[in-house]
């Protein structure tokens, strides 16, 4: 998925791993201290502390398939995308989201400041 020049392909490359290897640290760190966070649940969480809390409570066993749709920079610090992501375990589960980020550079390091989820529901 590693496209050289691109921060939203980028950060998807560490997130990816981070979620597949269950690196709740790793995960928490690819986002800023003030990060706003939209997942499977209802409300939107704010901070560090709530991303790690929240991927504490993935099951061990999922893994992502990350498909990147679009991405966009503004200036030097702000970059972000969509991307079309399937969550899955080996029993047969799978969870097709679209997935929007807002990136921003800190200290020459892309961070996440708002990640947001949506399902995509289908007829099968």
């Amino acid at each position: 998925m590693t496209h050289p020049t691109d921060p939203m392909y980028a950060v998807l490359d560490e997130w990816k791993a981070a979620f597949d290897g269950h690196q709740i640290d790793a995960m928490a760190n690819l986002f800023t201290r003030d990060a706003l966070f939209q997942g499977f649940g209802p409300e939107v969480m704010s901070g560090r502390d709530a991303v790690r809390g929240y991927y504490e409570a993935v099951p061990e066993n999922r893994s992502a398939q990350v498909t990147v749709v679009s991405t966009y920079t503004i200036g030097e610090e702000t970059a972000g995308g969509f991307a079309d992501v399937t969550f899955s375990d080996p029993d047969g589960w799978a969870a097709p989201v679209h997935m929007s980020l807002v990136l921003r550079r800190e200290q020459d390091r892309w961070r996440i400041r708002q990640y947001h989820v949506s399902r995509v529901i289908t007829d099968e």
